[in-house]
């Protein structure tokens, strides 16, 4: 009796040690000018349909989330925007389709901070004019405040 369990105790050890060892990641900042634009920017019949439909909500209203209601202008400054993700898939950000891809590709960081929402960790880097890429993980990450690159856009995840 003892060989059978001191046999399920080596095959419960071996199935432990082939377990991978979590590791730290350490993540950048991406660079804007390489970053892909993966969504379509909607047109303004596409953003006429859904302001009636956003802005009708009563559970917005009852909210007083409707700000952006009284104004189409305003509405479609919030919603006209693209995904973009960068060069590598990890990033991604909601851009507004008026700034010029010119612009946004000529763009630098300018900051980076981690947040928590929920029980996701976020690195956002932001590169002004509105422009933020952001990474969303489960993992606690902390900002390297060892980093070369100024403004530090590099984190450390674990």
């Amino acid at each position: 009796m003892k060989s059978v369990v001191s046999g399920g105790v080596l095959v419960l050890l071996g199935l432990v040690a082939a377990l991978p060892v979590a590791m730290a990641a350490t993540l950048v900042c991406p660079d804007v000018a390489k970053a892909v634009q993966v969504g379509t920017c909607p047109s303004d019949e596409e953003l006429k349909h859904t302001f009636t439909g956003y802005c009708s909500d009563d559970a917005k209203a009852y909210k007083g989330e409707t700000d952006v209601c009284t104004d189409f202008q305003r509405y479609r400054q919030l919603k006209n925007v693209a995904l973009w993700e960068s060069a590598d898939g990890v990033f991604d950000a909601y851009v507004s389709c008026e700034l010029p891809k010119d612009a946004l590709k000529s763009t630098r960081l300018s900051g980076a901070k981690v947040t928590q929402r929920g029980k996701l960790t976020l690195l956002t880097c932001s590169y002004g004019q509105g422009v933020n890429f952001v990474y969303r993980t489960r993992a606690q990450c902390t900002l390297d405040s060892s980093a070369t690159q100024q403004p530090a856009g590099q984190a450390t995840c674990e």
